[in-house]
């Protein structure tokens, strides 16, 4: 069976350089080297364009493939592939041999493209994940101003329920305005509080020794926290706008699973996309999100089940969502829980990833069919 004329090409990315080399069926037929500023990209465009490129694929470091796609991502059929998959021509190793060998690969078909959404989805990821890291800065700027109340031996972390209390946020409000008279603070405890601990004991815990440059720092950190959480709530508004613009029925298919809100919605979107014809089986989406027991059996024996590596924004967003659900009374998920840890007497937070991964599955076929999260135990009810 003869086999069509195909001009393909293989790209080898770095931050400040790529390697391009073009073959077709006569063999190599061009290879050189690029800058990654947009004019060196165009003028590669040009060559492969001048060659008759139709496909092509890249190898990348770290994002620095991103520009590359946008910039081709009109003019040819790209794939990005995992380096971990492409096996490296024996020999002495050069950026060029990457590339000849990576237009050999694509062009016997050996290899498959990873993952690459379309744009709004990328757009909508960028937006998840700053998030993801507004929380752990918010997270750090809290410690640190408990430290700084500790330093002054003002002691109230030690009887609210969280560092983010409204009682605690109160407190700091008040000594980053240097009122630091124990009297005063108290009245931002909530009642309930003082009930359990006793007011002496209260009030004893905020009695401090606080400086001038203790309050100094206590406003710095009060202030930079007001700000990430500002910029956390502008991200998330923004990915709510373009999930409702573009993806108003998927946002509101998913609110439907248990333990599934707004900001896990639009989570979950961002990183999964809504077009899902990229993973054949729900297994598959399993698999790439790093939700599936690894197989490390030898000789009949199991050695772990451990859970895999894979899209660890996309496995928090779940795992968040698994523990919702598990306290979602009259829902399937809440039975499943209690029967698991109770019952069975499993531990439960591997059961935590086993309801992530039943949601993640639920979410493969409500995209794939186009229905809503249909709960077992309510059906005939």
């Amino acid at each position: 069976m003869n086999r069509p004329d195909r001009t393909v090409a293989g790209l080898d990315v770095h931050k400040d350089s790529l390697f391009l080399c073009v073959i077709n069926d006569s063999g190599k037929i061009f290879e050189s080297k690029y800058g990654v500023l947009t004019p060196d990209l165009d003028r590669m465009a040009c060559d492969m364009q001048h060659y008759g490129v139709s496909e092509l694929a890249m190898e990348s470091t770290s994002i620095y493939w991103m520009p590359i796609w946008r910039v081709l991502e009109e003019m040819f059929d790209q794939k990005l592939v995992n380096p971990y998959f492409i096996k490296q021509l024996p020999g002495r190793k050069t950026d060029v041999k990457d590339a000849e060998w990576i237009a050999t690969c694509v062009y016997k078909e050996l290899i498959r493209g990873s993952y690459v959404p379309e744009l709004i989805i990328q757009e909508l990821r960028q937006y998840d994940r700053r998030i993801f890291d507004l929380n752990k800065e918010i997270a750090h700027k809290q410690v640190k101003q408990d430290a700084c109340l500790q330093r002054c031996n003002i002691r109230i972390s030690n009887y609210v329920p969280t560092i983010d209390s409204k009682s605690y946020k109160g407190v700091v409000q008040l000594l980053s305005q240097g009122i630091t008279a124990p009297e005063e603070l108290i009245q931002c405890i909530h009642g309930r509080t003082i009930n359990k601990h006793g007011r002496a004991t209260l009030l004893a815990a905020l009695t401090e020794v606080v400086t001038e440059v203790d309050s100094d720092i206590i406003r710095m950190l009060m202030i930079e926290i007001n700000m990430l959480q500002t910029h956390k709530a502008e991200c998330q508004e923004k990915m709510t706008s373009l999930c409702s613009l573009h993806y108003p029925k998927q946002l509101s298919q998913l609110q439907t699973i248990p333990g599934v809100k707004e900001r896990t919605a639009t989570s979950i979107i961002a990183e999964v996309g809504v077009d899902l014809k990229m993973f054949a089986t729900a297994a598959a989406l399993v698999s790439w999100c790093g939700l599936r027991p690894r197989n490390e059996e030898s000789a009949g024996k199991i050695k772990g089940r451990k859970i895999t590596h894979g899209n660890k924004y996309l496995r928090k967003t779940l795992i968040e969502c698994a523990w919702a659900a598990s306290r979602t009374q009259g829902s399937f998920l809440n039975k499943f829980s209690y029967t698991q840890v109770t019952v069975r007497k499993k531990n439960k937070l591997k059961v935590q990833v086993a309801i992530a991964r039943k949601i993640l599955v639920a979410v493969w076929h409500m995209f794939t069919k186009d229905q809503e999260y249909i709960d077992i135990l309510k059906i005939g009810s």
